[in-house]
């Protein structure tokens, strides 16, 4: 059995020694370590238990079920639904007391480790609000990395235990500055002097994959890129910590790394799927795979890998698994079965667009329903039949109003998003209606948006806003504004939250190439030209506008 479990996940060579005489124990407790700071936590509770089993009395094991049975930076105590929050409470509460009930033979530092534990779940019911038990916990937290400052695991537990107080909230993105009442300078000093100064440090998975985490939504995201390349290959059998170094990948502008990557993480994840099957959370790593394989494929400009990860989604994204109450799949994951619908305007695939089936069950595939409408709208405006686009406008606004706030789209609600999509799509009917004002006032109101949306990775909205207002701006003979435009999407516009920024995208290179020798310019123009062509060398469809709805993109198609 044991072979065949390592046969089937290559988790590199996680190690943390405990308190056991026991191989079996120990083999199944590193198992459960590469699981946890891989955020397979259901896996992890699984390889806990099977080290239990080999030593019962591994104190270890059970700190290591209750840790992973409760929060964690992607999964917060307010994400659970009412059931699920109290089941896994009170599995937490129960391991971690039995963790104490055994930690007589336990070194000093495991005796801290599980004495903290306590204060994350200090009781076995609910509170309405549970923030103060990860507070406390970090507190706990603090004084055993003071303590045992040369234990990497126990520094990588309570820098977790840090950003856990503000998940997805460590800076603020238009200051630039870390956010205030998060502990990101903490964090991040207690990171980086690890993997300056510890041995150990930069392979190990916690430390990376939190510095990683830590730094994506930083003005410098840049600064993880060594630690994102290790953490890539460290452990093959883990999609999640594969698919990690994509987080800055896609802030730096390497789209063929976010592609590459993520058909590789999610290569791995299948082997989970295939043992386990779709009806756990951990099926939301792999569907996040290929939503970030999708958005760097439109980034590149290749529709292939698009299509087969969407098809991807769809194989292995089964109904039964979002009528799911307990955790609420459908409000966690049926927006990633609305993709196509931009893939579809995203290279002015107007007339498959048009066309495009409705589902048969709109109140569950309501984020999908409303996305369709979207979509058929653009396109019926870009295609110049404005009477049915307006109509159509009012079937998209009618279905917005079924979709409830519960909907995510991992950190955006998909109402939030929506507030996108409906200036988008007013702007594009009244940009052919011929009132271009009117028309570029509801497309900067949708970058306004856009950018208003909190941070997520990749970015909530999947085609840039800006892609269309450049496009239509440069049409309309504004060239300076244009410009201005694709500079602040590809951040060369000064400062601007970085989660706006996409750098080097073929679209908008493309739109301020066309800016620059709209004006003459022949200097910068040879600098962007060149990432021009190598851009282009890449995408698999012919980029002759920033959006396929301008009309020199649409003429290039026919």
């Amino acid at each position: 059995m044991t072979d065949e479990y390592a046969a089937a996940y290559d988790l590199g060579s996680c190690h943390w020694p405990v308190s056991t005489i026991s191989d079996e124990a120990q083999l199944w407790f590193d198992r459960g370590v590469a699981w946890t700071f891989g955020f397979n936590h259901t896996e992890a509770i699984a390889c806990y238990r099977r080290a239990v089993e080999a030593d019962p009395d591994l104190a270890m094991a059970y700190w290591g079920i209750a840790y992973a049975s409760g929060p964690n930076y992607n999964m917060p105590w307010w994400r659970f639904d009412p059931k699920g929050r109290a089941d896994a409470l009170a599995q937490a509460h129960d391991a971690a007391r039995e963790a104490l009930a055994r930690s007589d033979g336990a070194t000093p530092l495991e005796i801290r480790l599980i004495e903290a534990l306590q204060a994350r779940y200090p009781q076995r019911e609910p509170v309405e609000d549970m923030k103060p038990w990860d507070a406390a916990f970090a507190e706990e937290m603090r004084a055993v990395h003071l303590a045992f400052p040369e234990s990497l695991d126990a520094r990588s537990v309570f820098v977790e235990s840090l950003m856990q107080i503000t998940p997805w909230q460590m800076w603020d993105l238009a200051l630039g500055r870390p956010a205030e009442g998060a502990h990101t300078d903490e964090a991040r000093a207690i990171l980086e002097t690890a993997m300056d100064t510890l041995p150990g440090a930069m392979s190990h998975a916690g430390i990376l994959h939190l510095y990683v985490h830590l730094m994506e939504m930083s003005p410098f995201p840049e600064k993880a890129l060594n630690a994102a390349d290790i953490l890539r290959t460290l452990m093959p059998g883990a999609g999640h910590l594969v698919h990690m170094a994509t987080h800055i990948d896609v802030l730096c502008g390497h789209y063929r790394d976010v592609v590459h990557w993520n058909h590789t993480a999610a290569m791995a994840d299948m082997e989970y799927y295939r043992r386990e099957g779709p009806f756990n959370i951990y099926s939301g790593y792999r569907i996040h795979n290929y939503h970030f394989e999708i958005y760097g494929a439109m980034f590149l400009g290749q529709l292939q890998p698009a299509r087969e990860a969407l098809r991807a989604i769809e194989a292995t994204v089964p109904e039964e698994m979002l009528r799911m109450e307990t955790p609420p799949m459908a409000n966690f994951f049926e927006s990633y079965m609305a993709f196509e619908p931009h893939v579809l305007v995203r290279f002015g695939l107007w007339e498959e667009a048009v066309a495009m089936p409705l589902p048969e069950d709109q109140e569950l595939y309501c984020t999908k329903t409303a996305m369709i409408h979207y979509a058929k709208t653009v396109a019926l405006a870009a295609l110049g039949r404005v009477s049915e686009a307006e109509a159509q406008e009012k079937v998209f606004l009618e279905a917005c109003t079924r979709v409830p706030e519960t909907r995510l789209q991992h950190n955006n609600t998909v109402v939030s998003l929506l507030e996108v999509a409906k200036e988008m799509a007013r702007g594009e009917i009244l940009y052919r209606k011929g009132d271009f004002d009117a028309a570029f006032d509801h497309l900067r109101q949708a970058v306004e948006t856009e950018d208003a949306l909190p941070y997520d990775e990749p970015w909530g909205w999947m085609q840039p806003s800006r892609h269309a207002l450049g496009a239509l701006l440069y049409e309309q003979g504004h060239i300076e504004e244009a410009e201005a435009v694709y500079r602040a999407d590809l951040g060369l516009g000064g400062h601007l939250r970085r989660a706006t920024v996409h750098p080097d995208n073929i679209w908008s290179i493309k739109g301020l190439h066309d800016c620059l020798k709209a004006r003459g310019d022949t200097v910068e123009i040879l600098q962007i030209r060149q990432r021009l062509d190598l851009a282009a060398a890449r995408a698999d469809r012919s980029v002759a506008a920033s959006c396929f709805c301008a009309r020199a993109a649409m003429k290039a198609a026919e």
